[in-house]
């Protein structure tokens, strides 16, 4: 009795762990071996998780269409003929192409292994993404992909920090060129750290009480060392930037009110300050929604990541709160989705400069467009400077 209670407790351990987006195994062989004769039915889950899974299921699409389509848009504005210069639009065209990759390995893949099933009993989620190889590309392009979308609003935030309080660095600094080289380099970072996934993932084959699955988990020869890694990354994709960008962002509100002071006291406004101004909003506001829609779920996910490592075997009750845990999850998934597609919206409402371009490329694509752009070319000053930001 002592065994069957065992693998029913497992089983609902390792639907929970497999519905979330960090599957971990236990650090048993029973626990391994009990995966093999999962009886468990997500039928008996608590009213919380079913309302979240409902949830889960039909607005992650709608995120998923407005997400990528809103940052094809935005990836297109900053690549336009007058904004491409700009580094602070070299950092928000690579946080676009970073999100629109998110969107596709992380949360399309993830709805279609767990939403997709749960719009009908009958349905099943792709095989294909289940099998080796595919899982494995897909795990690491995940990664790949959260960990640039957060560190480029950081690296956005320390150009913005030394435009704002350290003027005279920028223009050694904070070029397009000095941009590239930073969006290129954390691209390589992220390629060659995030390599530890794949490594320490390995599909194995997991028979329910239908059919018999084959799903990628962590390597269970070694799960401290993913306990550990996966820590490391959850914690650099959500509680140092938030810290970072905290600090920097109050440091550049802090210098922007000494700053504005100053101003009206001398009545010295350009249009080089203006814009300067304008992407700095756009970074304050793009980075406080980066915080406010990641703070819950990393809440969640760090109290479900601890509780998974200490209830291995648990009792009834324990296994009913770590259910409901896991619909909180769910629940604060969505709002963390929601990060992925908000930017442009961002963008539209806070920059004038940025709702000028994507006018010009919906409404003005025509000759008369391209006899303005000559004649702005031809009367612009050889002095303005490459970066206005």
């Amino acid at each position: 009795m002592e065994m069957e209670n065992s693998s029913i407790d497992m089983c609902s351990w390792y639907y929970n762990m497999m519905r979330s987006s960090d599957r971990l195994l236990p650090n048993t062989s029973a626990a391994n071996n009990s995966l093999n004769n999962c009886d468990y039915s997500p039928e008996t889950d608590p009213p919380l998780v079913t309302s979240s899974m409902k949830v889960y299921t039909y607005c992650v699409p709608i995120i998923l269409v407005i997400g990528l389509l809103g940052n094809l848009v935005s990836l297109r504005v900053f690549l336009s003929r007058n904004m491409r210069k700009l580094s602070a639009s070299t950092y928000l065209a690579a946080l676009s192409t970073s999100d629109i990759t998110a969107l596709l390995f992380h949360v399309l893949v993830d709805w279609l292994r767990w939403g997709l099933p749960s719009l009908n009993s009958d349905s099943a989620a792709p095989a294909f993404l289940n099998t080796p190889g595919v899982c494995h590309v897909l795990f690491y392009f995940s990664y790949v992909s959260r960990f640039l979308s957060a560190w480029f609003i950081v690296t956005f935030t320390v150009e913005r920090y030394i435009g704002v309080c350290h003027p005279l660095r920028r223009k050694d600094i904070c070029g397009s060129r000095a941009a590239h080289k930073v969006i290129s380099s954390l691209v390589i970072i992220a390629l060659v750290v995030m390599l530890y996934k794949p490594i320490l993932t390995s599909a194995r084959v997991v028979r329910t009480q239908h059919e018999e699955l084959t799903r990628c988990f962590p390597d269970p020869q070694r799960p401290m060392l993913v306990f550990t890694l996966d820590s490391i990354y959850g914690l650099s994709i959500t509680v140092l930037p938030f810290v970072l960008i905290s600090v920097l962002n109050a440091l550049i509100i802090q210098k922007l009110l000494r700053r504005y002071h100053r101003h009206r006291q001398c009545h010295v406004v350009t249009e080089e300050s203006i814009i300067r101004m304008e992407f700095t909003v756009i970074l304050l506001v793009v980075s406080f929604v980066f915080i406010i829609l990641n703070l819950p779920f990393c809440i969640v996910w760090c109290k479900r990541f601890l509780l998974s490592r200490l209830h291995v075997r648990a009792s009834e009750d324990a296994l009913y709160d770590f259910d409901n845990l896991e619909g909180v999850l769910l629940l604060t998934r969505v709002v963390f989705y929601i990060n992925y597609c908000v930017n442009f919206f961002l963008y539209s409402v806070t920059g004038a400069y940025f709702r000028h371009e994507l006018k010009i490329l919906v409404f003005y694509r025509s000759q008369r467009y391209s006899s303005y752009i000559k004649c702005s070319r031809v009367d612009s000053s050889p002095t303005t400077p490459q970066s206005w930001v």
